[in-house]
């Protein structure tokens, strides 16, 4: 046990006495050293529920507590200064892209096709400020369980789509808000997000106002009957299954039937919807589940 608290003390000490962690711009390595630290109190809390060495081992996890308020407090007040410009009007567009790569890296640092990142802890970061509300005890047996979108999908979505200024972009089931905030952004666009869960549409909504971003809406519904009269790009994240997505694809058809749509898809959703014979693959290779995936309905359907 000695050895293994040494350990431990030693390698939270490299991160307090690494001082480019505590610089601002470092926020990547500054995350990975908060998962390090995360991922040692949770050791320590099972080292004390064996019931040996309490002392020495509650002496370090306050240690690493200690450690991980300091690095987090500098990522709390880069959080804030971003919030504050955003909400100004003076970040967003190429210079919001260019400062959320400056600080996370293009693909937060990930080497695997899904998972989250430091991309993902730096954006959420900045939009969600106040604690998440808690998911529903219950859900109708073909919702699925929300997750956030990963913010490098987002982010090659918008790479990928020829978004043009009168475009109106639809997150269906829409969560805590992160895509249609995190597109408007990136693009200028109205966004819209439609979200059955009233907890999760407000939680949205107030993040928004908070940025003072008047072009994004939160619009709380069931996806099967929303209007989605004006829209014109489309994003699923596997929101339902079956039944459920069959009835909102029906509603997606009924809107390509007076211009033309376009979806984006990512997660097991993909491959019911690459089965839609009124839409046409935008990509060249087949389409998979854990990449994100492009269609068009063409110019109209009747």
């Amino acid at each position: 046990m000695d050895s293994a608290i040494r350990e431990m003390r030693s390698s939270i000490e490299a991160k307090e006495h690494r001082p480019t962690l505590f610089v601002e711009k470092n926020f990547r390595a500054r995350a990975e050293a908060l998962d390090f630290l995360e991922f040692a109190i949770d050791r320590i809390d099972d080292l004390l529920l064996r019931g040996d060495e309490a002392e020495p081992l509650m002496n370090l996890q306050g240690y690493a507590e200690r450690v991980r308020a300091g690095l987090e407090a500098i990522d709390e007040g880069l959080f804030r200064r971003l919030r504050q410009e955003i909400a100004s009007g003076r970040l967003s567009g190429t210079a919001w892209k260019q400062r959320i790569v400056l600080y996370a890296g293009a693909n937060g640092g990930s080497q695997a096709e899904d998972g989250y990142d430091a991309l993902d802890a730096l954006v959420n970061g900045i939009l969600l400020e106040e604690a998440a509300p808690e998911s529903p005890a219950q859900r109708e047996p073909e919702m699925i369980f929300y997750q956030p979108t990963p913010a490098r999908i987002v982010l090659e979505m918008v790479e990928r789509v020829d978004f043009r200024p009168d475009d109106l972009f639809y997150d269906i089931g829409s969560g805590l808000g992160q895509v249609a905030i995190l597109v408007h952004l990136l693009t200028g666009i109205r966004t819209r997000g439609v979200e059955i869960e009233p907890a999760y549409a407000g939680y949205a909504r107030r993040c928004a106002k908070r940025l003072n971003l008047s072009a994004v809406e939160f619009i709380g519904g069931d996806a099967r009957t929303a209007n989605y009269a004006e829209g014109t790009v489309f994003f699923l994240y596997a929101p339902l299954k079956g039944e459920m997505l069959a009835q909102m694809l029906e509603r997606l058809r009924q809107v390509s039937a007076h211009r033309q749509i376009r979806l984006c898809t990512y997660g097991p959703c993909t491959l019911e919807i690459a089965q839609q014979s009124w839409l046409l693959s935008l990509d060249p290779n087949p389409v998979q589940t854990n990449r994100l995936a492009l269609f068009s309905s063409g110019e109209s359907h009747k």
